[in-house]
């Protein structure tokens, strides 16, 4: 199935705080659990790992990393197959924090639709957990 065919899921903010701090929030496994879910996540290319919630487990790879810049891992379970893919470019007050979810079919309309609900308050909790971080 082509690019084309399939929907995409992008979510952007600037965030006050530094690229080092956010990338920490994204690949320690501790962090991660505190905004997104339980896991056992590892920021080594190939790396498989679970990330599990009350709604279901989903089997993931990490595929790109790029420390302090990029982070992208597959994000597979409940019918879904698509790629999730994290940049970080700073910027004056911060950093600019870009989520994009590729591969949802058409006719996935309510993970797609999900995704687009559920993202922004993922990161509304990363945001919480980046200002508890010393």
């Amino acid at each position: 199935m082509s690019e084309a065919e399939t929907r995409t899921v992008t979510v952007e903010r600037e965030i006050a705080h530094p690229a080092e701090r956010i990338w920490r929030a994204l690949t320690q496994p501790q962090l991660i659990a505190e905004w997104l879910m339980a896991n056992d996540f590892a920021p080594v290319v190939g790396h498989r790992f679970g990330l599990n919630a009350e709604w279901g487990d989903l089997a993931c790879e990490v595929l790109e990393v790029e420390p302090g810049r990029t982070l992208a891992y597959t994000w597979t379970g409940l019918g879904l197959d698509s790629v999730v893919t994290w940049t970080l470019t700073p910027v004056a007050g911060g950093t600019h924090l870009r989520m994009v979810q590729t591969g949802f079919l058409p006719e996935q309309k309510l993970a797609y639709h999900g995704a687009r609900a559920g993202w922004p308050r993922y990161l509304d909790r990363l945001e919480a957990v980046l200002a508890a971080l010393d």
